[in-house]
């Protein structure tokens, strides 16, 4: 059988690498991006070949949409010359950043680099890459568990997050004549490097989390990872337009 291909978009660290990982470990083969850790986007590589598959990983900064053009061609490119293929199966719009700042302070540049990485960034390089996905495939963007629950200083880029959901249910209406699917997946509060750290390193932070979330405790990258994986295999095929939140049951 042919081996799947998923791109994943900031796949060198957090919640992508484990994606990467666990979606490896099916059997699919992984395209990854990096912005600037190209050490660690390596290391990745290497593990998942030491486990029998194969990655490849490719540098993109999502904020600058002008690059998306060559990016597309260094995806047809790897391929073509890393996985004797065409197209790839699945999109993952993972690459995010976040800015804590209040509504009445946040400023216009701050705003602009939410928008450009959150928003403008996903919508383009999505609409640059569909001539080069399978048809049948599956799109998966990254929301938060703050476009439904509210906490202060979070308000633009839940907005920006607000703004994925939407778009992701147009894509599943248009791109259903294809037979590919779009969903969202929103992370609650995970211990990884995301906002500096804050909710793995700040054990205040981390206690208000777990005592807001029904499971007790707050989410690690590989319980993202892990459902990524579920949604994009065999068992999400029928799951199409929909919001799937993994937060533990945060703010029930």
């Amino acid at each position: 059988m042919t081996r799947k291909i998923a791109l994943i978009t900031g796949a060198s660290r957090g919640l992508g690498r484990s994606a990467a990982k666990h979606l490896a470990a099916q059997g699919v083969d992984i395209i990854g991006t990096y912005r600037s850790q190209a050490e660690e986007a390596q290391q990745l590589v290497g593990e998942i070949e030491a486990q029998g598959g194969r990655a490849l990983m490719l540098q993109l900064d999502v904020s600058d949409s002008s690059s998306f053009a060559d990016f597309a061609q260094g995806v047809a490119q790897g391929l073509h010359e890393t996985f004797a293929a065409e197209r790839f199966d699945f999109l993952v719009n993972n690459a995010g950043i976040g800015i804590h700042a209040a509504l009445a302070e946040i400023s216009e540049a701050q705003f602009d680099e939410l928008l450009k990485v959150q928003l403008k960034g996903p919508f383009f390089l999505t609409q640059r890459l569909l001539p080069l996905m399978a048809d049948g495939g599956r799109i998966l963007n990254v929301s938060s568990g703050l476009a439904r629950f509210t906490l202060p200083g979070y308000g633009a880029y839940a907005a920006m997050k607000g703004g994925i959901e939407v778009w992701t249910r147009y894509l599943a209406k248009e791109l259903g004549p294809r037979g590919i699917s779009a969903n969202v997946l929103a992370p609650g509060a995970i211990e990884t490097d995301f906002g500096h750290g804050a909710v793995r390193d700040n054990s205040e932070l981390n206690a208000f989390v777990a005592g807001n979330t029904a499971l007790g405790r707050a989410g690690l990258p590989d319980d993202i990872g892990a459902a990524v994986a579920a949604l994009l295999g065999d068992g999400g095929r029928w799951i199409n337009g929909q919001r799937i939140e993994a937060s533990g049951g945060m703010f029930l």
